[in-house]
Parts: C-alpha cells; structure tokens; sequence
C-alpha cells in the first residue's frame, strides 16, 4: 500500500499525464497532412510547380503529392528539427527564428521556380508557421547578417508578431506579397496553416500570399516606438526610409486557411468534456498572461483551457528559455490557490524558443522543489533562464518536433484540497 507521499506523487502524475493528453489533442487537429488532404478532396488541383514553407511544410508536401501525382518541380523549405525526406519533392533546410545561410538559399530556389512559372500556369503555395524566418530574400543592398540583425532586434524589445512581420515585410522580395508577384502571371492558390491569432493571412509568414500589413514609412516608426531604430543596421535604416515608388496592384491569391490556433482549442475541449475555454486569447507580455491565468483559476476547480502566444521583453543578458516556459514558471510563481493545480504552455511545434523544450508544465510543488534546491522562481524569471528553472524541478514539457504549428496551447487543472475529482 502506498503511503501519502506516494499517494500525493501518484496524484500529480495523473494530474500531468491528463493536462499532456489534452494539450496532444489540440496538437493532433493541427495535423497538417490531413488538414491538406482534406482541402484537395473538397477542391481538385492541377498544376506543375509545389512550394511548402514552414514548419509543418514536409507534412503538407507529402500530403500534396499523393493526392495531385507527379509534378515538375516541388520544393520543400523547413527547419532542421521537422526536416525529412519527401519523395518526390527537393527538402531545403533554413535556421529558425533567426535566418540562416540555408534560408538564403532556399529563398532564391523559392524565386528561381517562380519565375519558371508563366502565363496559364498554375503555383500551389503549402504555408505554414515560421516561415518567415525561413525564406529571409532580403531587398538589395541587404545581406543575410542585417536581416539576422533586424530578427535579432525585433526578438529582444518583445515586438509581437504583427509588428515582427511589418518590418519583415519591407525588408523581404518574397514576404508581404511578394512570392505573388514573383509567381506572376502564374495563378497561386495557397493553403494556409495558421499559426497567429486571428488568421490574419498578411502575418502568417509574414503574408507570402496576402497584401503587406503596413508601409516603409509605419514600420520605421514602429521599430523607433520599440527603441530599436538606432539598433537596426544601416542598410535596413536606409532602405525603411528610402521613398517607395507606388508598386502595381498585387496578383490575386486564392487563399484558404485549413487549420488554426483555433480549430486545436475546440479540440481540447472536446477531449476534456465539461472544461471551460477562455474565449480571449493570451497574449501581449508574459507578466499580463499570467496574471490573466491566475484570475481564470481563481474561478474554482476544474479544467481551463487557453490558446494564444505571448511575448517576452529580454534582458540584457539572457538565459535559455522560451515564452511558453517563462509563462509557466511566472504561474508557478504567482498561484496560490489551495489544493493540488497543474499548468501546461507550450507550442504546438514542439519547440519553444532556441531550446528543445516544447515548454512547461508545473504544477503546486514548483516552487517547493526550487526552495530545495535554493533556487527561486524570481531569480531565473529575471535573468530569462526559465530553462534551467524547469529542467532543475522536472518541469520542462518534451514533445520533440511536432510536424505542424498554430501558436500555442495552455491547460490549467484545479483540484480542492483532498480532492480526486473536480
């Protein structure tokens, strides 16, 4: 028979084994390959030419081919973590969240098999979450270290993803509409697996197929409201404030969004019957977030489900981590609520920041097993170290790479004081 410290271990085993089960729902509606096979079935497609970017793009790919056949030329661009083989379809590799060589490369293979695509042709563009740093193509007189620079400068002030993807936008040949007009006269139809809130299509990898979010002159100014203009590479300077001459209508796009942050919410739900959804995304800084999480908790015991993406403000030194581990670990910081809790946040890639952690799932002896060790919540929430935090007291939620990626995902599990149940 197991005594209560057994008993206590065993109950928050089930407790975190319940909150990943969940969180693997949400991910399993993402599942990219059946999102595309479903959308061939609805509507046929004939063409020569197949481009898949992102994280999810392998899976798409596959998906593709079996149901369109053989076709001239498909290219495939993701990151080293998603990246396999696809038959019948050349696999590029590109660094995310910060551009790479590879992504340079893949940009211009990207351009190349564009401009073979003429008139009555037809592009099948395959998008999907963190194709943007993908596929850098910056704008002449720009090289792949001021982009890097421009990614790393938006990534420290804690922009958010629209305000990442404004100053992408004009700095790229590809983004912000841009793979149209390289595909033109040729007709693109796109199939979209969104990984921002609201499904704006002009953020999804930075609007590969939609018009640009904004002008030159509205994202230099956002970068000097961050505080980051004087950061920014002279040639990114000069170019955001270089006169831009009025470019032609951009080519229309047919544009379907066919799986979302959304859609893998929904699905948690219906995998714990009775939980509640909070409809209002989290987002803005991590510190908001988690205060947003505890007032959910506070509305008693049960299940509590979330999507959104956060953003983290860095310091001048920074630690290892993520935005969903800093999330988790600031819960774990700020909850005090009586009986046994769990929280789990994390990305639906797999991949949270430049770690291998997918994020974190803490829960009410956190911060007990930090004090063990001598260690504070506080203390590695400052340095942004919430890595080492979790890896300290077993908290790091590992997943590996998932294939797909619609921002993330968040459980919160409240049980009362002597409670197996709700």
């Amino acid at each position: 028979m197991m005594d209560e410290s057994e008993s206590a271990h065993a109950a928050r085993a089930a407790m975190r084994g319940e909150a990943e089960l969940i969180f693997r729902a949400g991910i399993a509606a993402a599942d990219p390959g059946a999102a595309v096979a479903r959308a061939l079935e609805a509507e046929g497609w004939q063409g020569r030419f197949v481009i898949a970017v992102g994280k999810a793009a392998p899976a798409m790919m596959r998906a593709a081919l079996e149901r369109v056949g053989p076709v001239e030329a498909a290219l495939v661009v993701t990151n080293p973590e998603n990246a396999v083989e696809v038959p019948g379809a050349e696999v590029m590799i590109a660094a995310h969240p910060v551009p790479d060589a590879g992504g340079l490369a893949a940009g211009e293979a990207v351009l190349d098999m564009l401009a073979r695509a003429g008139e009555g042709e037809r592009v099948l563009a395959l998008v999907s979450g963190g194709g943007s740093a993908l596929l850098p193509a910056p704008v002449e007189g720009l090289s792949l270290a001021d982009k890097a620079a421009v990614n790393a400068a938006l990534l420290a002030s804690g922009a958010d993803i629209h305000q990442m993807n404004l100053v992408r936008q004009q700095l790229s040949r590809l983004k912000g509409g841009g793979f149209l007009r390289a595909a033109a006269p040729a007709e693109v139809r796109a199939l979209v697996l969104s990984d921002v809130l609201g499904d704006d299509l002009s953020t999804i990898a930075s609007g590969l197929t939609a018009p640009p979010s904004g002008s030159r002159e509205e994202a230099a100014e956002m970068c000097r409201s961050l505080g980051i203009w004087e950061r920014l590479p002279e040639p990114a300077r000069r170019h955001l404030e270089r006169q831009a001459d009025e470019p032609p209508a951009l080519p229309a796009a047919q544009n379907e969004i066919i799986g979302s942050n959304g859609v893998s919410v929904m699905a948690m739900e219906r995998a714990a019957p009775g939980a509640r959804v909070v409809l209002e995304p989290l987002e803005g800084d991590v510190e908001e977030a988690a205060r947003a999480v505890i007032a959910a908790g506070e509305m008693g015991p049960g299940i509590t489900l979330f999507g959104g993406e956060t953003t983290v403000k860095l310091c001048a030194d920074p630690g290892m981590g993520g935005r969903n581990q800093q999330l988790a670990l600031k819960v774990a910081e700020l909850a005090d609520w009586p009986g046994e809790w769990v929280f789990l946040s994390g990305g639906t890639d797999g991949r949270d920041g430049p770690t291998d952690a997918a994020g974190g799932m803490v829960d009410h002896g956190t911060r007990a097993r930090l004090a063990a060790a001598g260690k504070s919540a506080s203390d590695y929430l400052a340095r942004n170290d919430a890595y080492h935090g979790l890896k300290l007291t077993g908290d790091l939620l590992m997943t590996g790479g998932t294939g797909t990626n619609v921002a993330d995902l968040q459980v919160l599990i409240r049980r009362e004081p002597g409670k197996t149940s709700f």
